[in-house]
């Protein structure tokens, strides 16, 4: 009989100061649906669907690849999120359009995705990017690279 994993759920929470242009510019702009909100006496939260979670871990030196490929420098801290989506170029401009500091235009990755980096409300850095498919020759994008 196999065991079940304990993790149910990863939930990434975000302190954002101005609590409705955040959830303004990831609810209704990027599109993640609210699966439910709560409020206390003196504050508010709301719980949105973000796709399938991963966690991504990495060293200090592939996390300075990553953002060298991805921005040209080191820029990010020590959290980033990344959200796969389908037209990488097309959700960038619209997030700018939102509000969003765009830090790198779309950039095509040796991993063979097309991503892009903004600085969004909620003081998160977030990396944008879509798969390309299978790389120039022949291999399937695979589990050894990374996705962002």
């Amino acid at each position: 009989m196999s065991e079940e994993p304990g993790v149910r759920e990863l939930r990434l929470v975000v302190t954002a100061a101005d609590y409705d242009a955040a959830l303004h510019f990831y609810r209704d702009v990027l599109g993640l649906p609210e699966r439910a909100a709560f409020s206390s006496p003196d504050g508010r939260v709301s719980i949105l669907e973000a796709g399938r979670a991963t966690l991504e871990l990495t060293d200090p030196n592939h996390a300075e690849f990553i953002d060298d490929v991805e921005v040209g420098r080191r820029v990010a801290g020590h959290i980033r999120v990344a959200f796969q989506v389908d037209d990488s170029a097309a959700v960038t401009r619209t997030l700018a359009e939102a509000g969003a500091e765009v830090v790198a235009e779309p950039t095509r990755t040796p991993w063979n995705s097309l991503n892009s980096r903004l600085e969004a409300p909620g003081a998160l850095q977030l990396t944008l990017f879509t798969e390309l498919g299978e790389d120039q020759d022949g291999a399937s994008p695979g589990a050894t690279r990374p996705v962002s």
